[in-house]
This record gives C-alpha cells, structure tokens and sequence, in this order.
C-alpha cells in the first residue's frame, strides 16, 4: 500500500522491540519492516529496508544511537529518524538532533503520542514535546565545552585527582587546573562534585 508507513524499530532490549512492534502493529497504515538491536545493525537494515521512519535508542551496543543516526543520515539525507530513549539531559537532545534527528520522545509517552509524531516526522516536519524543547534551547544558548574539558569532565567522574589527570592526558597538574576553572564556569557549577553530578544529568557524561 502507497500510504502504509513502513518503520525500522532499533532498542537493545527485545521485550521493549517486541512491545512497541505489537502496539505499532495494531496502528492501521503502520508496518513494521524489521526490527535492530545494535547501532550497526540499524544502519544495514536501514540500508536493506529503507524504512519511512526509524524510532532509535540512544544507549545501543556496537554503535550508539547519535552514532548510527549520524552514519544514517551521511547515506541518506532524507532518512526520518525518531529518537526514542529514557534520557532526557540536554547534552543527549542537543547530540541527537546535531546528527540529524527529526524528533525526541522519552520513552513512557502514551500511543497517541507515538503515532502523531511518526505521522508529523513522515510527512517532513520535526516533533519535539516542549519540555524536550526547553532543555535543548538551554544547551544552545549556553557555553560549550572543548573536547579537552570533556576528557577532563570524564576523569572527574571517575573520581580521578588533577594529578591522575594530568598523568592520563600527558599533560602538567597546572594546566588540568586551568581546564577544571573553565569547565567549572562554563557549567555553572562551584565545584567538582557539583560538576559531576550535572554532567550525569545532562548527558555530557554516562556511566557504563
């Protein structure tokens, strides 16, 4: 059928995969076309189905959603990829849709919701609740962190002193200091405890 939407599901969980194709299923004008439990296995089915829209985790196996997304999109520019994930934290939305993703919903949304949004993204338009909205207009207009202060950020989490730091990245004591200053800043936070704990929140950091 002209009009059926054809959708790739990508989760790492199979209860969750089975569950969201059984209710997709019951949608009239929705189809299933195949089912991906890491982050490359969704770029080869993507590639084998093509698929109106994907509904993709963030937190996969092998290749992570923002990554898969990514690979996706470079193939297929025009590829309408949902977002679908327990995470929330600025950091998460703002990687997400840099890499091209047309929506963002938090897992626990009713069946209305799914279905308007994967109706909204296949007809070419983005659909992002508000609340998802305000915290990624958040990450926009605030500071962004080098690729540096993230490595350091992530050291800090893992509970490393700046001299554990300094002797991870090859680089003095004093400098990791000048990064924990600016990093401290750029975050709003007064020090590394406050630091870590936001950067969970956030996103910019996830324990594995």
């Amino acid at each position: 059928m002209a009009d059926t939407i054809n959708i790739l599901i990508v989760d790492d969980h199979h209860i969750v995969r089975q569950g969201l194709a059984a209710l997709l299923k019951t949608v009239p004008g929705f189809a299933v076309v195949a089912e991906a439990s890491d982050g490359e296995q969704a770029v080869d089915l993507f590639r084998k189905h093509r698929p109106d829209v994907t509904l993709m985790d963030l937190r996969l196996p092998k290749m992570n959603g923002v990554q898969a997304i990514g690979r996706i999109r470079g193939e297929f520019p025009a590829a309408r990829i949902i977002v679908l994930t327990t995470f929330d934290g600025d950091e998460d939305i703002y990687r997400a849709m840099q890499a091209g993703a047309k929506g963002y919903l938090l897992k626990g949304m009713d069946l209305t919701e799914l279905t308007d949004a994967v109706r909204v993204v296949h007809a070419g338009k983005s659909r992002i609740p508000s609340r998802v909205a305000e915290k990624l207009a958040e990450r926009m207009s605030g500071a962004t962190l080098t690729a540096r202060e993230l490595e350091v950020l992530h050291l800090i989490v893992a509970g490393k002193s700046n001299k554990d730091i300094g002797n991870a990245l090859f680089i003095s004591e004093a400098t990791v200091k000048t990064h924990v200053n600016s990093l401290l800043s750029k975050m709003g936070v007064e020090d590394r405890t406050q630091a870590a704990t936001t950067a969970l929140q956030r996103g910019l950091v996830h324990l594995d």
